[in-house]
């Protein structure tokens, strides 16, 4: 059994998410997630909202109430998300609490100690109208090195390179257009050309093994080529205090968003552990160097989780070119594989909620199954690729393939037990095809197992149909519904037997996918139905003394194993419904008019 830490992208407060998020951090975690769990591994799956930063002042402006009410509303609409969606974290968190806090203050203080965080006068964007401080994603101009004419204040998205605000030419506010003022204020920088060679050997390894995606691999080494100081406080008063003398009493000065929102993988593991009744449960998956940990996010979350965050752990560890010494956290792992997916688009649009280009999770569970949406997401989502959500096929996924393919094999099956025997029938001599259906099936689950492994999702459920659509083939062939005479209803019995063995088979290994109606599909065959054990919301006080807040968290010992669970013999199948909505053409034309694009 391995220890694997599933690190999940933290969901920014500063509004709901849509399903473009979710197609990137939520949905190929959580199946990673539970297929680990169903291996026999120790899984802790851990995130939560990221809550500090000037976008959350922003729309809290826009919305006239505090940044900490703009916070807990989003935290709880996030929350509640999340939980419809079946996401099976741990814990689910946010950065608010006293605990993270805590944690972010004893690593700034060992990466400091360290001497990998040094003080800089630096040019810092105000907005002229406001005096506020404009973060440097806040602030577009044209790349001096590239001339894309979108760049942002730390990176340029279209050559890679980092940046800095006063590096752009012609620099904007995103948020009103206007020409951002620079003065010079005094912050703490991330020594990065001091980690850049310990980066650059751990890149390589993790080159080496061959196991990250190409992409990923590419820009994060291309990144490191033009390394700098980065940093790591923002004039703001909305974030956690520099926990040092004549820094923590201005209140003006906090530790930058994304120095501590990265953190927030450990603080999360530390409350998750304290809250378990075992303080230290959390080193398992962070001080033993055997254990294995994922961070997934969408590809504009690259930079934080290869470069940043990684460098932080040096720094922390004292692994950089200053040496020093673990802080109090020991020496941390830093990330085995940072997964990280393209961009899903809509209906041909990058998704963008400012812009009204969006199609919010909530609105989606409040029409559709939530494993028709978790569907379309893992078979046809921007694992390696940027791919497109359309509501043409959406409507023709979930019918053609959930309903038709998936839906049909359920239904038909169970119905024909409950008409014939009533309840799940032995088998007598098997034949020849049946033979060669049970073994192909059982042969998945080390082939779709493998490919959740390797993150290769898409191949993965596309995999697990294939059998379904031999398994409909099977019975198609051989036609149990003809075989009435008294003579034949071994014969019959034995064919529903192995169509029963199948479904129950195929469910599990679709389970990590669909965990929802995989429950649903385990009690239509004679089951119990908790092959899938979901997520909850629970209300918890803050255990540092602050106030209290919503987590999501749950119980997944109980998961079957990875493979074949023979169907019980004798347990009673009643007639069974449709497991999946099937949907009319019309929601295409609807759906489109809420976005107000035309049909074609």
């Amino acid at each position: 059994m391995t220890s694997i830490l599933s690190a999940v992208a933290w969901p920014y407060a500063s509004g709901p998410r849509h399903i473009g998020h979710v197609a990137g951090f939520g949905v190929p975690s959580d199946v990673f997630s539970r297929y680990m769990r169903m291996a026999g591994h120790d899984v802790l799956m851990v995130s939560g909202t990221d809550e500090h930063g000037t976008p959350i002042l922003v729309a809290a402006d826009a919305a006239g109430v505090s940044a900490r009410e703009l916070a807990d509303r989003n935290n709880r609409l996030i929350v509640e998300d999340l939980v419809a969606l079946g996401l099976s974290y741990d814990l689910f968190t946010r950065t608010t609490t006293r605990n993270h806090y805590a944690v972010v203050q004893e690593m700034f203080r060992a990466v400091h100690e360290n001497g990998y965080m040094v003080e800089q006068t630096t040019q810092s964007a105000i907005s002229p109208s406001t005096g506020r401080t404009l973060p440097d994603r806040y602030i577009e101009g044209t790349c001096p090195i590239c001339g894309y004419t979108g760049a942002r204040g730390d990176q340029c998205d279209n050559c890679g390179n980092q940046l800095d605000p006063t590096d752009l030419i012609d620099p904007r506010s995103r948020i009103n257009g206007e020409t951002p003022q620079f003065v010079q204020t005094q912050h703490f920088f991330l020594d990065l050309p001091a980690l850049a060679e310990a980066l650059g050997e751990w890149l390589d390894g993790r080159e080496a093994s061959g196991t990250w995606r190409p992409n990923v691999i590419r820009f994060s080494k291309n990144i490191l080529a033009e390394i700098r100081p980065r940093a790591m406080t923002r004039d703001i008063d909305w974030g956690i205090p520099v926990p040092l003398d004549g820094w923590r009493d201005q209140p003006t000065k906090r530790l930058y968003v994304w120095f501590d929102a990265v953190i927030g993988y450990l603080s999360a593991s530390v409350e998750w552990a304290r809250r378990s009744g075992d303080p230290d449960a959390w080193r398992r998956w962070w001080n033993d160097p055997e254990a294995l940990s994922y961070y997934f996010m969408g590809k504009d979350n690259i930079v934080f989780h290869s470069q940043i965050w990684p460098a932080e752990l040096l720094a922390h560890n004292g692994e950089g070119q200053r040496g020093g010494e673990p802080g109090e956290y020991g020496v941390l792992n830093l990330p085995t594989e940072v997964v990280s997916s393209e961009f899903l688009t809509m209906e041909g649009k990058k998704f963008s909620s400012s812009r009204g280009v969006v199609i919010f999770v909530r609105d989606v569970l409040e029409r559709y199954q939530p494993d028709a949406l978790r569907y379309f997401i893992s078979v046809a989502g921007p694992e390696n690729q940027d791919s497109d959500f359309t509501w043409a096929e959406f409507v023709r996924r979930t019918n053609g393939e959930l309903v038709a393919g998936w839906g049909n094999l359920v239904n038909r099956t169970a119905s024909m037990i409950h008409k014939n025997i009533g309840q799940v029938p032995p088998a007598g001599e098997l034949t020849e095809p049946d033979r060669a259906l049970l073994d192909q099936v059982e042969a998945g689950f080390a082939t779709v197992g493998d490919l959740i492994s390797r993150h290769r999702q898409r191949a993965a459920i596309s995999e697990v149909m294939r059998l379904v659509g031999e398994a409909n083939k099977y019975i198609t062939d051989m036609e149990p519904y003809k075989l009435k005479d008294e003579s034949q209803q071994e014969r019959r019995a034995t064919i529903l037997h192995v169509a029963a063995q199948a479904v129950s088979d195929l469910n599990v290994m679709l389970s990590p996918f669909l965990p929802h109606s995989a429950n649903t599909v385990d009690a239509v065959i004679g089951g119990t139905g908790d092959v899938a054990p979901l997520p909850r919301i629970e209300e918890v006080e803050d255990l540092d003394g602050g106030p209290g807040y919503p987590v999501i968290t749950g119980d997944y010992t109980g998961v079957p194993a990875w493979g074949r669970r023979p169907v019980q013999v004798g347990a009673p199948v009643a007639k069974p419904v449709p497991v999946f909505t099937k949907l009319d053409d019309s929601v295409v034309e609807e759906e489109l008019a809420r976005l107000g694009v035309d049909a074609q």
